[in-house]
């Protein structure tokens, strides 16, 4: 069984910022970094399965919005390798939310000026730049309605209403950091805001091919195929019913009750399995054991 386990966590962590293995998360000890152990950061971050599924549904999301998707297009290898870019999201993230505090900010410096090379002009006319206040947001405000929605139904459904407010206020401190602005912080604010955004989203031939080449992306080793077709087809499912319709993409027949319960083992036998992932690493280094 110790073989078994060892062999899931290394496909687990392989697509994983981990795999990259230029962040050391358990150093220096005492470190709390940005958030600390006892931040809900911490909780809905720590969690790998729900935080793919999220950071599917988040992508699918982002994409809709013109000016994001001109970046990606117009300045990304994405389509030589799209692993490559989703592990490098995903150290940003695990890094900023569990690595030392040094770690963070200097993850944050290093794509402020990656973010400061990028602008064009994008497919609707509309001139665009990365560290645009206004994108910033749109791009951070899906990526934390996705995570904590996946989190919600996969991970911890029972997250209170003041918890799940706490989670928009902490994970705003990396967005703010990076430039963005007027940053909803709470549940009521996060859904006005994505209705309000509605009118500017688009799905075009630009979009079904990143979101084409998104839900085909390589994964590596073979049991990390089934676990990430299943994800991907949970992170369809995660989107709201008018984003869906706008990317062309059916839900699950069946919806939840046909992706649960497959979710819910693999989550389990994920947790099992992984045993030195960011947040392992990370409350080791702060004294504290899970």
């Amino acid at each position: 069984m110790e073989r078994l386990r060892l062999l899931i966590e290394k496909q687990v962590l392989g697509v994983s910022g981990v795999a990259l293995g230029n962040i050391d998360f358990s150093r220096p000890a005492g470190d709390a970094g940005l958030y600390g152990p006892d931040s809900v950061v911490w909780r809905v971050h720590g969690d790998f399965t729900s935080m793919m599924c999220g950071g599917i549904s988040a992508l699918l999301l982002q994409m809709l919005h013109p000016s994001a998707l001109a970046g990606v297009w117009d300045h990304s290898d994405f389509r030589e390798d799209m692993l490559g870019r989703l592990r490098r999201t995903a150290q940003f993230i695990s890094g900023t939310s569990f690595g030392s505090y040094e770690t963070a900010w200097t993850l944050i410096e290093k794509v402020k000026a990656i973010h400061e090379r990028v602008s064009g002009v994008d497919s609707r006319g509309v001139p665009y730049r990365a560290s645009d206040p206004a994108l910033l947001t749109w791009v951070h405000v899906a990526e934390a309605h996705s995570f904590l929605s996946a989190h919600l139904r996969w991970c911890n459904p029972a997250l209170g209403a003041e918890e799940q407010d706490k989670y928009y206020q902490e994970a705003a401190r990396v967005a703010e950091a990076l430039g963005a602005r007027d940053i909803p912080d709470n549940r009521r604010a996060v859904a006005q805001y994505l209705q309000k955004m509605r009118p500017v989203l688009r799905c075009d031939e630009r979009t079904r091919e990143v979101t084409r080449l998104l839900l085909n992306a390589p994964l590596p080793g073979g049991m990390a195929k089934p676990m990430g077709r299943l994800m991907m087809r949970a992170g369809i499912d995660l989107l709201p019913d008018w984003a869906r319709g706008q990317l062309q993409l059916s839900g699950t027949p069946g919806g939840a009750w046909s992706i649960n319960p497959p979710l819910y083992l693999l989550a389990w036998v994920l947790r099992w399995a992984v045993r030195n992932g960011a947040r392992h690493r990370a409350m080791v280094r702060v004294g504290r054991t899970l």
